[in-house]
């Protein structure tokens, strides 16, 4: 199994606190809510690559890393 930088959509709220990302758009048109915020902090992708604002979420039962790396939103994507 690989992973690889794969970009997405995400819907965000922008305020006095910063940015707080609200779900997560994957491309095929899937929609899936933060449901929390665990941890924000400045991080690399050491698996794919790419340097921003790292996100760890809780979507559903799952933990997963949102990265923003001005101006766009990339996940770490499993592929076969």
């Amino acid at each position: 199994m690989k992973l690889v930088k794969k970009f997405v959509k995400v819907t965000a709220r922008f305020d006095e606190d910063g940015i707080t990302p609200l779900s997560v758009q994957w491309p095929d048109g899937r929609v899936f809510d933060i449901d929390r915020i665990l941890d924000v902090r400045p991080a690399a992708s050491i698996a794919v690559g790419g340097l921003g604002i790292r996100y760890t979420c809780r979507i559903g039962k799952k933990e997963t890393y949102l990265f923003y790396e001005e101006p766009r939103w990339f996940v770490e994507a499993k592929i076969n």
